[in-house]
Parts: structure tokens; C-alpha cells; sequence
């Protein structure tokens, strides 16, 4: 080989792809873990969203209070009875119905479809609502897409853990609001 030629060998330009293949596959599992916590985040905040909502529902209807506690959907939801039109007048019984059936059909992400398919919502998700006099629980589980390690056997187990859902505590969350409602 003569010393004054110019230019690259073939040995440096697949070293040079190597390198550049191996920044995008860092790139690529940036992106499917960027959006693996995207969803986890959009999973919690409709979760925080939906106690808020049955928890703001219950101190619009004191009448009927301690009568929310249950948990959430135990089916498929009742078809939404005459409380939901506007012009309705309906008992303080009957818009505890008409709550709970709106709620459970959020539950099962039936407040946004896509044809015959419910979109909107979090996975698997069940909802409990304990009631102790003027004090409210409201827990939200739901099934992650992420395993994380066994709260019984990892040393920090949560008291709590079990009271929502029956789903495998490797992929279970849960989000628990406490709040007291006074006037009831």
C-alpha cells in the first residue's frame, strides 16, 4: 500500500456502523421506556381521576352516602336510568344508581370507544369504596404493564395492599384516597 492514498478503509467504515448501531438501539430502548412510563403515568392519573370523581359524586348525593360502598363494577352497569337526563327529577336513591352505573362503565373504560372497543379508562380496572361514618375510602387497583417485585415477600409489604382487586401483586397498583365528608 502506498502511504499517501486518502480515504477509508472497509474496516473503518463497518466499525463506524457498529458504533452507529449501537447508539440507536440505545435510542429505541430510551423511547419504549420513556413510553412504558408515559402510560404508567396516564394509568395513575386516570385513577386519581376517577376516586375524585365518585368521591365528589357522594357529597352531592348526602342522602345516600354510606350506600356508595361497595366495590366496582360487579358486572356490566346497569343501562343509565332517566337521573342521567338533565331534565330529570329523581330521588336522592336513584342518582346513587345512575353514580355508580356512570362510574363503573369508567371503570371499564366505557367513556371513550373506538367502535364496539372500550379505549378510554385503566386496565382491569376495580374500584372500592369504604365507608366509616363521615370517613371515605376510595381505592382504585389496576393491572400494570410493568412487573415490579412482590410487595409480601420484598419487605415492604403495604398494609393495605389487598383491599381492591384480586390481580397478582407483581402487576397490581393502587392508588387509595382518604378523605372525611362532612355534612353528612
Amino acid at each position: 500500500m502506498n502511504g499517501n492514498e486518502k480515504g477509508l478503509s472497509l474496516i473503518e467504515v463497518l466499525v463506524s456502523l457498529v458504533i452507529l448501531v449501537i447508539g440507536l438501539i440505545g435510542v429505541f430502548n430510551l423511547h419504549i421506556i420513556s413510553k412504558q412510563g408515559s402510560f404508567e403515568a396516564y394509568q395513575q392519573t386516570q385513577a386519581s381521576f376517577l376516586a375524585n370523581d365518585i368521591i365528589n359524586k357522594m357529597k352531592l348525593n348526602p342522602q345516600e352516602f354510606a350506600d356508595y360502598a361497595g366495590t366496582y363494577p360487579t358486572a356490566e352497569p346497569d343501562e343509565m336510568n332517566s337521573c342521567n337526563n338533565l331534565n330529570a327529577i329523581c330521588s336522592a336513591a336513584d342518582m346513587r344508581v345512575a353514580d355508580l352505573a356512570e362510574w363503573s362503565r369508567m371503570l371499564l373504560g366505557r367513556s371513550e370507544m373506538d367502535g364496539e372497543n372500550a379505549v378510554g379508562g385503566v386496565e382491569s380496572a376495580q374500584g372500592c369504596i369504604f365507608v366509616n361514618d363521615n370517613d371515605v375510602t376510595v381505592a382504585i387497583a389496576w393491572r400494570s404493564i410493568k412487573q415490579i417485585e412482590n410487595r409480601a415477600e420484598g419487605g415492604e409489604y403495604i398494609a393495605d395492599w389487598d383491599i381492591c382487586g384480586e390481580m397478582a401483586n407483581s402487576r397490581k397498583r393502587l392508588l387509595v384516597v382518604n378523605t372525611v365528608i362532612n355534612g353528612v
